[in-house]
């Protein structure tokens, strides 16, 4: 077995990180590199060992001058930020540069008393999502706690206020003024059915069951197109090898129905048109984090429409209870889906702009 061959097989622990890990020689010289690189950048680790990190790198000048200080010495670890070359076909875009940060680590001599380093590259665009998702996270843990108390609290009274109301309609001689009363106990039973709404993921059980997430988009799909029926195509674009999974089929349905119809509503000139498009999307995804936890494989579930994008002043707030960007919304069904989705250990990112806005669902696999 050759000192490379050593090396590699003492590292395959690396494999395992959704970072990517690299094992270089003071002049570039890769000698290993784990799965997380191979799926990011789209390169086999066999076509690179061997070869030299520097032409990977848009601008490689620092990150020699880096390499070559911690193999002196100089430090013992260092960083710098860069941008890595891409050749992924796929969801980042073929040659787009990715930006990382990069730590270089001296590791001592090897058998042959060769210099080793270790680089971690780390997406920039990672750390500002898992930054992101933390904030929401926390965010969204504190509004749940707020509008469950809210709701409890508004719930007793507005009892009392509609029973009041249907006492004095009974007692009232006038039948003219009975106009009013309904006006409160209408307006009592739609606050009711909104505090009911707002309560409704802590009061419902969790059905644990055999998924197939196909079955989940078709009923939606079929939903979607009988309340409208005539100026918006919903395609299906599915990853048909993906297996069935653990979760509550129901709570699914209804979490990305809540999507798929602020979707379809968004949409409403381009149905006008003619032109409306709706498109649900399944993929796998491999060593996924979500929530600070790695996970080996994840579903995930694109919902994508063409309408004009989610305003500028709630894109930050969509999950969030009360915000909705449609006049009469309830601000409710974004929330919704993002705690289903929660009670799955998964989560929910929004990408919009005009012409385009994309949800994107992730789901741990086992």
């Amino acid at each position: 077995m050759t000192e490379d061959t050593h090396l590699a097989a003492g590292l395959d622990a690396f494999d395992f990180l959704a970072t990517m890990v690299l094992v270089v020689e003071p002049d570039g010289r890769c000698l290993f590199a784990n799965a997380a690189f191979e799926e990011l950048l789209g390169l086999s680790r066999r076509s690179v060992l061997g070869e030299s990190v520097m032409g990977w790198f848009v601008d490689p000048g620092l990150f020699k001058e880096v390499l070559t200080a911690v193999a002196r010495n100089d430090f013992a670890t260092s960083r710098l930020q860069g941008h890595l070359r891409r050749h992924l076909h796929g969801t980042h875009g073929a040659g787009e540069p990715l930006p990382v940060q990069v730590i270089v680590t001296r590791l001592g001599p090897g058998i042959g008393q060769a210099q080793r380093l270790l680089v971690e590259l780390v997406e920039v665009e990672q750390q500002t999502r898992q930054e992101r998702e933390d904030r929401a996270q926390d965010q969204v843990q504190a509004n749940k706690e707020l509008i469950r108390n809210l709701a409890h609290e508004i719930k007793n009274p507005l009892g009392g206020i509609r029973g009041s109301a249907q006492l004095l309609e009974m007692e009232l001689e006038n039948k003219s003024l009975t106009e009013y009363t309904q006006v409160i106990i209408h307006e009592a039973d739609r606050l009711q059915a909104l505090v009911d709404r707002l309560l409704a993921p802590h009061r419902r059980p969790h059905v644990v069951g055999d998924v197939n997430i196909h079955e989940v988009c078709e009923r939606v799909r079929s939903l979607i197109l009988a309340e409208f029926p005539k100026g918006l195509r919903v395609q299906r674009d599915y990853d048909t090898s993906l297996p069935d999974f653990r979760g509550d089929r129901e709570q699914l349905i209804q979490a990305v129905l809540n999507i798929a119809h602020n979707a379809a509503q968004a949409l409403c000139d381009r149905i006008a048109a003619g032109d409306a498009v709706l498109t649900l999307r399944t993929r796998v995804a491999r060593r996924v984090t979500i929530n600070r936890q790695l996970h080996r494989l994840a579903l995930v579930l694109h919902i994508e429409d063409n309408g004009p994008g989610i305003p500028p002043a709630i894109r930050d707030r969509v999950f969030y209870p009360l915000v909705s960007g449609r006049e009469g919304g309830s601000g409710l069904g974004l929330t919704l889906a993002h705690t289903f989705v929660q009670q799955h250990q998964g989560t929910i990112e929004c990408d919009s702009e005009p012409g385009r806005t994309v949800f994107r669902i992730l789901i741990p696999m086992p």
